[in-house]
C-alpha cells in the first residue's frame, strides 16, 4: 500500500461486488494493524494505492477498527484477478 511517498506492506482481506446499476464494481476490506499505516491515518491520508503483485488500484482509507485494522474501499478495476492468468 502507497500513501505518497510512504509505502507499507501489509496484510488485506478484501472483496468485491458488481453493482449493476451503477455498472461498476465495487470492492472493499480491512487492512491488518500497522503502525505506519496507522500513522499516516492519523495524519490525514486518506487516499491510497493498493498493490497485490502487479495490479494496483486507488483506494480510499476508512476509520481504524477497535484492534487497529483500517478499513479502505476502491471504485473500479480491483487489484486482485478473480481468474488465475487474468
Amino acid at each position: 500500500m502507497r500513501a505518497g511517498e510512504t509505502a507499507v506492506t501489509v496484510t488485506v482481506r478484501l472483496s468485491v461486488q458488481f453493482e449493476p446499476v451503477e455498472g461498476r464494481y465495487r470492492w472493499a476490506g480491512r487492512a491488518a494493524p500497522d503502525a505506519t499505516l496507522s500513522a499516516q491515518l492519523r495524519s490525514g491520508t486518506r487516499d491510497v494505492t493498493v498493490r497485490i503483485g502487479e495490479r494496483e488500484a486507488a483506494a480510499r482509507l476508512g476509520e481504524p477498527d477497535p484492534w487497529g485494522g483500517v478499513r479502505l474501499s476502491g471504485v473500479g478495476r480491483a487489484p486482485w484477478s478473480a481468474v488465475a492468468g487474468a
